[in-house]
């Protein structure tokens, strides 16, 4: 919007802000295990799920110490990823329940996200220092007790398949069905040790073992990349990723009324909030109600954003100008002009 002999023209400071109390459409990865809280029986087939592969993930660490298996306990550190994203997901949804304070307007919904990044960088640890293990092993194989790895890894492939079970009949949910993703995936690591236990018990060929771990250290991976990338974009309040901000801007500037739109931000507040701001310029001040209703109604409608902040600005009048001493650019008359 032009300015006037160097006056800005933003004159006007009303906000506006809008808040649709009935939520946004789920727009998160199914791998990302937020809770949707309104779903006690999804919450407990999550809580069921978090028990049976959390406890026997111990067990399968200590079973691959005690039997040399590297690939029980890259298995025991998938299991134990997956267990601690549904905890997190668990404890946050009880954070994110309370209510907000004058010391947390917004509430408490990052604590999932805050939970979700340390969560992510302990795995990014495990995994290194899996893969370091792994090399070292096959430079220098180690003993494997193939018995105990089957027998161990028959029993946690059973636990999978049976939280799969579980998680399959929890009412319609997705984090339920992200968590399904996950305990799929750690059955396969089940599976992976069971074929390492089968191959050493048959050949006594131990190399299978760590070759098998770093296969179970990129499911490992995967699942902790995804998981680091979303939670940091959320804690840098970059533009969620499934928003195309160019497109917002232009949108917002084709409504009628509106003749320009700077100062554009889009964030998460929380993994499933998404938050708007932006400066709105007007050309009339009797335009602003209209715009403001047709602004929040587009961007509910076309990107799903029911959280949005905007401030008005119009240029000021004519007599504020000539007060400050300031003479409008106003194109002269034919009677004015001289020859």
């Amino acid at each position: 919007m032009r300015e006037l002999s160097g006056m800005p023209a933003d004159h006007s400071m009303t906000h506006a802000h809008h808040h649709d109390p009935r939520g946004a459409h789920d727009h998160r990865d199914p791998h990302a295990h937020t809770l949707t809280r309104n779903d006690p029986g999804a919450r407990r087939a999550l809580t069921l799920t978090l028990l049976m592969t959390g406890s026997f993930a111990v067990i399968e660490a200590i079973g691959g110490y005690l039997t040399g298996s590297l690939a029980l306990l890259s298995d025991a550190g998938h299991m134990a990823t997956d267990a601690a994203a549904i905890g997190v997901a668990l404890l946050a949804d009880a954070i994110g329940r309370r209510p907000a304070s004058n010391k947390a307007s917004y509430g408490h919904g990052r604590a999932e996200v805050l939970a979700a990044f340390i969560n992510a960088l302990t795995m990014v640890a495990v995994v290194a220092a899996i893969a370091i293990e792994a090399v070292r092993r096959l430079l220098h194989p180690a003993p494997v007790a193939g018995a105990g790895v089957v027998i161990i890894a028959l029993a946690g492939l059973a636990v999978n398949l049976v939280a799969a079970w579980i998680l399959s009949r929890a009412p319609g949910s997705l984090n339920a069905r992200g968590a399904l993703l996950h305990v799929v995936s750690d059955a396969l690591g089940s599976l992976a040790a069971v074929v390492a236990g089968g191959v050493i018990l048959a050949t006594g060929w131990t190399p299978i073992d760590p070759i098998l771990s770093l296969l179970v250290v990129i499911l490992i991976l995967r699942s902790t990349w995804q998981l680091l990338k979303r939670s940091t974009g959320v804690l840098m309040e970059h533009v969620p990723a499934h928003l195309d901000y160019a497109a917002i801007g232009r949108a917002l500037a084709q409504v009628p009324g509106v003749t320009e739109i700077h100062d554009l931000h889009v964030w998460h507040m929380t993994a499933e909030e998404v938050a708007l701001s932006a400066h709105v310029s007007l050309a009339r001040p009797d335009d602003w109600l209209p715009v403001l209703a047709a602004a929040q109604r587009m961007l509910a409608e076309h990107f799903d954003i029911r959280h949005a902040t905007l401030q008005p600005s119009w240029p000021p009048p004519a007599s504020a100008l000539e007060r400050q001493g300031v003479i409008p650019l106003t194109p002269a008359r034919p009677a004015d002009r001289q020859d």
